[in-house]
């Protein structure tokens, strides 16, 4: 049960932060799965239908800011990333993601991964890591609440909870969606920091999706928001605008793709485009090439989040 397209080995990451990662040890055949209530699994099910993704010309009460690209298809999406505590509201979302999808007519297909803090769907405040899959006949879910991800790995679960987290530390995950060049299914790795391993979490069959069969025609990753019935829009990112010190707010770096042969590209490779719906709020800054610590190398990478308010619209 492993992927036959092999991620290249991590070099040169940070390890001065703290990482995603999990010290689960299950018995040999067995895998870790969060126990779901019933209340949980409706949750699902409701979130699921609810979801954004970038394919969607509107999305009430979403707001985004990050960076995708139209130019597929694309079989992988990956990136280092972080994500910090914050005050959600009950009614809030906040989500930092890589995600690759298609789209045709009224259809969509859409896969993402990464943190979420979601009250109302946790039922906690805390950061969560997730993954998620919308497939054909319009099903979808998060996790394993519902058929659908195959958990492989027995160490890493898809779904954790991320504590002990001190104000203003963050939590960094560098993950990889990719598509298995032989069997066609989407998988979901950790690239380990400052570890001669990698780690393959588990996958989405192929058989969930329709229109992701020759990969994906639109790759992307970023913040997203999701606003209060009140219009009320959270912190996205570390609550902080960007500025030239690359340092002090959230981060998507070392962001590249596998194209169309399977071959591994830097994202400023192709076209690209930005999304911010709510620069009032919200904002994203651009660099190549810069150097987090000594031996930390973040090809191109931006910055990106702000405070949030109560006058983007829905």
């Amino acid at each position: 049960m492993k992927p036959s397209f092999a991620r290249p080995e991590l070099k040169n990451q940070t390890g001065n932060n703290k990482t995603y990662k999990s010290v689960i040890g299950c018995l040999d055949g067995t895998v870790p799965i969060l126990r779901n209530t019933k209340e949980f699994n409706v949750n699902s099910q409701f979130f699921a239908e609810k979801y954004f993704h970038p394919l969607l010309a509107d999305s009430p009460g979403t707001h985004i800011a990050g960076v995708r690209s139209l130019n597929g298809p694309f079989h992988g999406v990956e990136a280092l990333f972080d994500a910090y505590n914050q005050f959600i509201e009950p009614d809030q979302a906040s989500y930092s993601q890589i995600y690759i999808g298609s789209g045709l007519n009224n259809q969509v297909n859409f896969i993402s991964a990464g943190f979420m803090i979601n009250p109302s769907f946790f039922r906690d405040g805390r950061i969560w890591s997730y993954g998620f899959w919308k497939g054909k006949d319009g099903k979808g879910c998060y996790n394993t609440a519902c058929s659908g991800f195959v958990q492989v790995s027995s160490e890493i679960p898809i779904v954790k909870p991320i504590d002990n987290l001190k104000p203003g530390e963050p939590v960094w995950w560098r993950c990889s969606v990719h598509q298995d060049k032989n069997t066609g299914n989407w998988w979901i790795t950790q690239l380990i920091p400052n570890a001669p391993y990698k780690v393959d979490i588990g996958y989405w069959p192929k058989e969930l999706f329709n229109l992701l069969n020759n990969g994906s025609n639109m790759a992307g990753v970023g913040g997203v928001v999701q606003a209060s019935r009140s219009n009320s829009s959270p912190q996205m990112g570390n609550g902080k605008y960007p500025d030239k010190r690359y340092k002090n707010t959230a981060i998507f770096a070392n962001i590249e793709v596998l194209d169309s042969n399977y071959k591994q590209r830097r994202w400023d490779y192709f076209p690209w485009e930005e999304l911010l719906d709510c620069s009032k709020f919200y904002r994203i800054s651009y660099g190549y090439e810069a150097y987090l610590y000594e031996h930390t190398q973040f090809g191109f990478y931006f910055n990106y989040g702000g405070p949030g308010g109560n006058t983007c619209g829905i």
